[in-house]
């Protein structure tokens, strides 16, 4: 089997604060392999948006700093400078951030955005370059390039904005792409059309895409692997069909129950009871567990580690630590069959 194109190993990322030094990132593992779409879901505050600016080296080292390993193509971005990190950004790495508005430079037109990013990593003529950025605008399903690129960004709809972040990340061809929530605040048709855009680009150019998102029906349309991230921790790693059909553990057992399904009418929609944990505030234990209905007294004393459960399957979870207890939880009889309902047999989704 080939080697990943991207595997991060020991990855921490913290934040200097007035409490001190907080971690927001703690210690995860994680790799992508050239072609693949992987999915990081999780709620907001979980790690998901950090890790992927410490990936592309944007946390800012008077704000915070980066441990670990960044692996792309052999090379550690972590010790990488500043100036390896800008031949690399745009490059052979590239981003979707979230929001195209405040990402787009009101200044400059459309054409000069697109036509800088090529000429500083490609070195090609203002013609060449020119000719490429409406190459992309096209690619994109933009209509009328030609006029599109004189336009500034707050002449461009939500949707239009955003088809332009896609084709400023793939201008120049990258290996990797991170799209960090690529289509939030998008009616749902845009949505659709963003996603098949982002589908056909990966088919096409074979480029591996890390798709950050909350929204699991997107996880579902796009994604191969799938990582769980819950208060900087990755708490389960699976294939997609994995995570739906027979996940394991309880945070994304409440991530799935959340969905509505519109085949059942309730009075009121399933969610996780409590908040995500303030960073820094839980020292020892399952980060989890103070919101998890069964936690037992090894959850709140000791931090659990993330196991495999099979070769494509992995949960970090006490309740599965000891293959004594045949993959169910170590609890008393109260809890047991609310787990097995839950856990064990977890609600049918909707194709």
């Amino acid at each position: 089997m080939e080697s990943p194109l991207l595997e991060v190993e020991g990855l921490r990322t913290s934040f200097y604060t007035d409490d001190g030094e907080i971690p927001i990132v703690n210690s995860i593992d994680f790799h992508v392999r050239s072609g693949e779409v992987l999915g990081i879901v999780g709620e907001s505050g979980c790690g998901k948006s950090v890790t992927s600016l410490s990936i592309m080296g944007l946390v800012p080292a008077q704000s915070g700093k980066v441990d670990g390993q960044i692996m792309f193509k052999g090379e550690n971005l972590a010790s990488a400078s500043e100036r390896r990190m800008r031949q690399i950004r745009g490059n052979e790495i590239a981003m979707i951030f979230q929001e195209p508005m405040t990402s787009l430079n009101p200044v400059f037109t459309i054409g000069q955005q697109l036509m800088e990013a090529i000429q500083i990593h490609r070195k090609l003529s203002k013609k060449k370059a020119k000719e490429r950025a409406i190459e992309m605008l096209k690619l994109v399903g933009l209509p009328r390039a030609e006029q599109l690129q004189n336009d500034y960004s707050h002449q461009l709809s939500g949707g239009m904005r955003q088809r332009v972040m896609i084709a400023m990340a793939m201008i120049c061809n990258p290996e990797l792409l991170i799209a960090d929530e690529p289509t939030t605040a998008l009616d749902v048709t845009i949505q659709a059309q963003i996603l098949d855009l982002m589908k056909a680009l990966n088919k096409d150019t074979d480029t591996a895409i890390i798709m950050i998102t909350h929204d699991l029906g997107v996880v579902a349309e796009m994604c191969r692997r799938v990582i769980v991230m819950y208060a900087g921790h990755i708490v389960e790693e699976a294939d997609v069909r994995t995570i739906f059909k027979n996940p394991k553990h309880p945070y994304t057992v409440g991530l799935i129950q959340s969905v509505p399904d519109m085949r059942q009418k309730k009075d009121r929609l399933y969610s996780i009871e409590g908040n995500v944990p303030k960073p820094g505030s839980i020292q020892t234990g399952c980060h989890f567990a103070p919101r998890c209905e069964h936690a037992f007294e090894r959850c709140f004393a000791e931090t659990p580690d993330l196991i495999n459960l099979s070769e494509v399957h992995k949960v970090k979870c006490w309740l599965y630590e000891s293959k004594k207890c045949g993959g169910r939880p170590p609890i008393g009889d109260k809890h047991k069959a609310n787990f097995d309902e839950a856990v064990l047999q977890p609600p049918q989704q909707s194709n």
